[in-house]
């Protein structure tokens, strides 16, 4: 699992203004490598729908793996990403 982590980027939403549908403040989500959009200040993130869409980066702050490990679904269940309780 170690392994899969330092391949793959995670967010944290800290806003979901125009996105409530879409995004979960507090929640943690998976980021897809674009750097063309990320050179406009967008991410390409893998929303709720599962799908990925592009959302200004202001509206997340990346989260170190090794932060994560124990708290990261498995490959096979992301579609139940962590909602931190804060």
């Amino acid at each position: 699992m170690l392994k899969e982590l330092h391949n793959e980027r995670y967010v944290l939403c800290l806003d979901n203004n125009n996105y409530p549908a879409s995004l979960e403040v507090r929640k943690i989500y998976l980021c897809v490598s674009d750097p063309d959009s990320e050179s406009h200040g967008m991410i390409r993130v893998i929303d709720e729908s599962g799908e990925d869409y592009l959302y200004p980066a202001s509206l997340f702050v990346p989260i170190a793996p090794s932060k994560l490990q124990k708290h990261l679904p498995t490959r096979h269940n992301r579609k139940n990403m962590i909602n931190l309780s804060l």
